[in-house]
């Protein structure tokens, strides 16, 4: 495992859930985080259990559904003028379990795709250059084992984009000191994920962390799980 001290960490949706587990995480191990949120002051409860911990932290906040949005998420963070060598693609939403599943809406699909997917394509496009220059960067897409449930479909199949997105990108990383992995956190009780899950959300640490920890010839474009 590499030491990531010093390292500086974006976890999207970090605000709570398993995002707030990882930044804790991260943190943990002595890498500066930046926490975000729809809203800055949906940031407030991690930005307090950070306190504990010495390393930097910051605050960037906005919607991932748009464009215009996730390009102003992209610049709060460059405009701390440091550099991003951790990009964890955490945020997603699901959209409602429709027994009659071909009740899907064209809205559904479309925030679906647009929140799941498109934004983990402009922000690994907005950072994995940089990384590739310094010869260093750790990109984990979060993604889904669900199957065999067309109730979700949406959601399944937007996880499976990014899937997707991480072993075509991670063919054109293999020769940096890049690595870009998925990361299946299994059922977690979360917001998200709802009560009756089968694991807790502090369960996905130490695993969430193993994607980042790998060395720069490490697995690429494959799928870690949080749980074993």
């Amino acid at each position: 495992m590499i030491d990531i001290k010093n390292k500086n960490a974006l976890v999207t949706g970090s605000s709570r859930g398993i995002g707030q587990q990882i930044v804790l995480g991260l943190a943990a191990k002595g890498c500066h985080v930046i926490v975000h949120g729809r809203k800055r002051e949906n940031c407030n409860k991690t930005l307090e259990l950070l306190k504990q911990y010495d390393v930097k932290v910051y605050c960037v906040f906005g919607e991932l559904s748009e464009e215009k949005s996730i390009d102003n998420v992209i610049k709060q963070v460059k405009d701390l003028d440091i550099n991003i060598d951790i990009l964890y693609n955490n945020a997603a939403i699901m959209t409602s379990y429709k027994e009659d599943f071909w009740s899907h809406s064209w809205e559904e699909w479309m925030e679906s795709m647009k929140t799941n997917v498109l934004s983990v394509y402009k922000l690994s496009s907005a950072f994995i250059p940089a990384m590739i220059e310094n010869g260093f960067g750790r990109i984990v897409n979060l993604v889904s084992g669900i199957k065999d449930q067309p109730e979700l479909l949406p959601y399944s199949v937007s996880k499976w984009a990014a899937s997707k997105i991480t072993i075509d990108l991670a063919v054109k990383l293999e020769e940096t000191g890049v690595r870009i992995n998925s990361l299946d956190p299994q059922w977690i009780s979360t917001d998200l994920g709802g009560e009756f899950a089968d694991h807790s959300v502090e369960e996905v640490l130490p695993g969430a962390l193993k994607p980042v920890l790998i060395s720069d010839d490490g697995p690429n474009g494959e799928t870690f799980s949080a749980i074993n």
